[in-house]
């Protein structure tokens, strides 16, 4: 096969760039014909003595392979081998380094050393199976992976513009539903693997960095991730036992390499964030009067009403979005000397929103050191800290789509107007012009985040280690918010001070042996280890009001009005074991085993053991296995139970508040009720999969996994006359089954230098309730908890259209004895009912990469369908009237408002004031949310290595990059991604950048 692609013209030759002198018809006819640039500056080549050289390239077995890529090092001179697998070539340098490469091989550099005759064997590279995969306490090769384990390069993280890593792992990964809930800067994403599996805990993934456990979600500068690893089922995460339910995501932070190494690596990026109006556009002056000209009861109308409205067309949007700039400067340096690493790097982000008025900068540091101070024992310490700056005078989205183009929001003077002052013509609701109080109040906030780890490594015998890993992080954040006096906002309190500040400190050990022994085809690894987490929390905050303008010290205010306060806390201690036996790399098998025991948990159940047993199967290493199609082809398995801890630090406890007092003294009031046999929510998980290389092009993964979880922690409700509100409990269940496929595909590997390269995955969960507290529906807001259903299933009046007879709004009616259908006028009658989630169908993304004598084009794309969104701006924006004073929306393509003329229109009658509730809570306003992004695109070239060496640097590159260009969908609010998982009224949508980088190292 490969010599039939070969003919084809489908070669490897890697960064090769070439200008041929020659053009063949074909590969087998170059029969090792040096093909060579015809003129090159800057060579060090010329006064050194030079060869001709012959040789040939063979695999493993012996077979002579067609069209291997031969380049001589820092030249652009080079050949590839014909049909016998030779080639040769003329007037090379004694000393010269060749460069050998085949898609499918492992790459080779081959010293010359003088001699004119080569024989070079390349070893297969089977896609990456001989990859090591940190998967946070191990690591291992990808071939003998039993778990399901997502893996992306930290260079692969370098394309989408955020300072939250998180972001940047959107489409990339199998079964890893990233969205973002905000395009706000500094906002994180919301993360889901494989659904949700758990109604009122947590259903986010923990972290894990550098081996130590975090709490919530690491603020790491992206640019100092080496890789990152998803651990998605229960034998992969079994390790993380009572917290590893919802995932876990396993960073790893980049040390130096090699030997004797000194580099220094630049990086800067600049560019502007755009606001992103999605499909929601409102009306202008003109089109806002033709819409009230539209209205029947033109008697209802304010006398207000006529063409002088138009002398006024203020543009909201534009007073309030901006091009926000954008910087990210990196300065690393990686070197290694004898016995010493280091890694040390800096950062500096900052952002300003497209949305005017909110500032967010960060500068992170970190050192990563290694020392051997003998053979078997090594040190390494970490260093990493954060401060991040937020300034916060934004303004008002919800505002600026609501006002009237009727208003002007500034007097002659070029000053907001105040338009609760009476001398001002003021048509919005609430005579609220937001600019007027901005122009003062603000607020800010600081954060500090110190992580250090003393962690060293002694080995005990070849064998056998004793690792320990050791971290303390402390964390403050302070906030202050200053509301003027002269404000609208301030009036009531003569103005008004909050000043806030938390600490929290986090210490985690952990203290391994792991033991490792090859003996003859067998393989052995198995670790034992003790870990100890805890967490601390304390909290004060003082609201003063009575002010002078502009003071900014709460000693400041005339009298306190709040003072708060908290302080929390949490543990855990755990034992952990984990073994795993390969035998002629042909089977692997895994178990393991961990027993946390947890604060927050009944004196009953202090203590879970968690579990999980897996296996593989490499069925290419079969001597039986002869296929001239696969590369390889693995089967795997896995079943075992992992842990979610409740939201709530203390619900094992019978609570009391301690904020009330009687006759003066201080009174404790009964609140929770405690639960001595409280535990952890549990989850079983059973993944099979296949994971295959075909044709030295393809590789697959493909997976279905069935989860179940029971105990899911509720809070049951107690009657007033008990004297406590409830207490917490171990009822109901979930279900999570789905299936995962991910592609990656070498389209393209041509002899002329352009290489295209494609990933995609694919990924669909069905979530299903299959217990709750006495079998009882729970109504939330507008969704319904109820067993067989989805976690996120809508429950609303069904929208059944408009009347054509009178242009009156129409609901569903069931009848509740025969179930029978009707449809009625009056929304009072309909019936609420389930009418959708929000849950996708499937998701996933697609990326492509291409190069071309070091140009490069890289695009990321991601994808979600089916998941249906309450677009909750419809009933102040579409309202057909009820609300008069609020702008309009334009509508959409397709939709129309009814009128004689039109009586199949999709709106009812506009009338002032409303028609008859059909502005009120419904399906009509439930949209498909359904999106297709291009996340990234990225222009680029990367300057020959002839050209650095002469200029004597390392490496030089540029780039343009835009996120967000592209989104494709039919829903008709301002971003579909940020309203599935944010706020359905007024979403942040993620902002379009545009941004050019340099990197360079030396």
């Amino acid at each position: 096969m490969r010599k039939l692609l070969a003919r084809m013209g489908w070669v490897a030759l890697g960064s090769l760039s070439l200008t041929i002198t020659a053009s063949p018809t074909s590969a087998s006819s170059l029969k090792g014909e040096v093909l060579k640039i015809d003129s090159y500056e800057g060579s060090d080549f010329a006064d050194r003595a030079e060869i001709d050289i012959q040789g040939t390239v063979t695999d493993s077995s012996g077979e002579p392979l067609l069209g291997v890529s031969i380049l001589v090092k820092g030249t652009t001179t080079g050949t590839i081998t014909d049909m016998g697998g030779n080639f040769s070539l003329s007037d090379i340098p004694e000393d010269a380094v060749l460069k050998v490469s085949f898609i499918g091989f492992k790459s080779q550099e081959i010293t010359v050393g003088g001699k004119s005759q080569l024989e070079i064997v390349l070893k297969e590279d089977t896609q990456g199976l001989e990859e090591v995969v940190v998967t946070g306490y191990t690591s291992q090769k990808r071939e003998n992976l039993t778990g399901s384990v997502a893996i992306v390069d930290g260079d692969k993280l370098q394309d989408i513009t955020s300072p939250n890593v998180g972001n940047m792992l959107q489409g990339k990964l199998a079964g890893v539903d990233v969205s973002a809930s905000s395009g706000a800067p500094g906002a994180l994403p919301k993360i889901r693997i494989r659904g949700k599996n758990s109604i009122r805990s947590s259903v986010n993934p923990i972290w894990v960095v550098d081996g130590v456990i975090w709490h919530g979600t690491p603020n790491i500068n992206p640019a100092d991730i080496q890789s990152i690893s998803v651990l998605k089922d229960a034998a992969s995460a079994a390790l993380y036992g009572s917290r590893g339910a919802n995932g876990v995501v396993v960073v790893t932070t980049k040390t130096a390499q090699g030997a004797n190494t000194s580099t220094i690596n630049v990086s800067a990026k600049t560019g502007v964030s755009l606001f992103n109006t999605g499909g929601f556009d409102i009306s202008n002056s003109q089109e806002m009067y033709d819409l009230w000209g539209q209205f029947p009861n033109q008697n209802a109308i304010p006398d207000y009403y006529n063409e002088e409205l138009l002398n006024t067309d203020t543009d909201w949007l534009d007073v309030g979005t901006q091009a926000g700039t954008v910087q990210d400067y990196n300065l690393s340096y990686t070197g290694t000397a004898d016995k010493t690493r280091i890694f040390a790097t800096g950062n500096y982000y900052n952002e300003e929103g497209s949305v005017k008025g909110y500032t967010y900068e960060r500068m992170t540091g970190r050192v990563n050191f290694e020392y051997d101070i003998s053979p078997k024992f090594t040190i390494k310490p970490k260093l990493a800290a954060t401060y991040i700056n937020t300034e916060n005078r934004q303004h008002s989205i919800y505002d600026m789509y609501r006002n009237l183009p009727w208003d002007n929001p500034y007097g002659e003077d070029g000053k907001p107007v105040n338009p609760q002052e009476g001398d001002v013509t003021w048509y919005g609701r609430d005579n609220s012009n937001y600019l007027y109080d901005l122009q003062w109040n603000h607020s800010t906030g600081d954060t500090v985040n110190v992580m250090a780890n003393v962690d060293f490594q002694y080995d005990i015998t070849e064998n056998l280690s004793f690792i320990s890993t050791n971290n303390i992080t402390y964390y403050e954040a302070e906030t202050f918010s200053y509301t003027d006096p002269r404000s609208n906002s301030g009036l009531a309190d003569n103005g008004r001070l909050y000043n806030g500040i938390g600490k929290r400190t986090t210490r985690f050990t952990n203290q391994m042996l792991s033991y490792n022994k090859a003996i003859n085809d067998h393989t052995i690894s198995a670790l034992v280890a003790y870990e100890y987490n805890d967490y601390v929390y304390n909290s004060l905050s003082a609201t003063g009001k009575g002010i002078v303008p502009g003071a900014s010290i709460i000693g400041s205010t005339s009298e306190p009005t709040t003072i708060g306060g908290t302080k929390n806390d949490y543990a855990f201690q755990s034992y952990l074991f984990n073994a795993n036996y390969g035998y002629k790399g042909k089977y692997n098998a895994q178990v393991s085993f961990r027993r946390d025991g947890a604060s927050r948990f009944g004196a009953n159940n202090k203590y879970g053991n968690f579990f999980a047993i897996s296996g593989s199967w490499n069925i290419s290493r079969e001597e039986f296995f002869n296929s001239q199609a696969f590369d390889y082809l693995r089967l795997k398995a896995s079943y075992g139970g992992v842990g979610n801890t409740p939201n709530s630090l203390y619900p094992q406890y019978e609570l009391y508040s301690l904020n009330a007092q009687y006759n003066g003294d201080p009174a404790a009031v009964a609140s929770t009720l405690g639960n001595d046999d409280l535990t952890w929510e549990k989850t079983y998980d059973t993944n099979i999969g296949v994971e295959f290389g075909l044709w030295n092009r393809l590789t697959g993964v493909l997976e279905v996994y069935n989860k179940s979880t029971s105990g899911l922690l509720h809070f049951v409700p107690l009657p007033d006359v008990s004297g406590y509100t409830g207490y917490f409990d171990n009822i109901g269940g979930v279900r999570n089954r789905g299936i995962e496929f991910s592609l990656g595909a070498d389209v393209l590997s041509t002899a002329s230098g352009f290489n295209w390269h494609l990933d995609f995955n694919i990924g669909k969960n069905d979530n299903e309730i299959t217990e709750l507290y006495g079998g009882k529906s729970q109504i939330s807001g507008n969704t319904i908890i109820e067993e067989g259903e989805n976690i996120d299933t809508w429950y609303m009046r069904k929208w059944a259209g408009v009347n054509p007879e009178d242009g009156t709004p129409q609901w569903e009616q069931i009848n509740p004895s025969t179930g029978e259908t009707s449809i009625t006028g009056s929304y009072s009658a309909a019936t609420l009912q389930k009418v959708g989630t929000s849950t996708p169908d499937f998701f996933g993304g697609l990326s492509s990469s291409m190069e071309y004598k070091g140009v490069y084009l890289n695009a990321t794309f991601a994808y979600s369908e089916g998941a249906m969104v309450y677009q909750a701006a419809r009933e102040l924006f579409d309202s057909d009237g009820a609300y008069p004073t609020y702008n309009f929306m334009r509508l959409q393509e397709g939709w129309s408002r009814w009128s004689t003329d039109n009586p199949n229109a999709t709106h009812p009658q506009p009338i002032y004031g409303g028609n008859n509730n059909a502005h009120k809570t419904s399906s009509r306003y439930l949209e498909d949310a359904s999106y297709l992004r291009m996340r990234n695109v990225t222009l680029g070239y990367t300057i020959p290595g002839h050209i650095t060496d002469a200029w004597k640097i390392g490496s030089l590159s540029a780039y343009f990059s835009a996120d967000n260009l592209i989104t494709i969908t039919d829903y008709s609010g301002l971003d579909p991604e940020a309203a599935v998982n944010g706020d359905g009224f007024s979403p942040y949508p993620l902002p379009k950048r545009l941004t050019f980088g340099v990197n360079l190292s030396f």
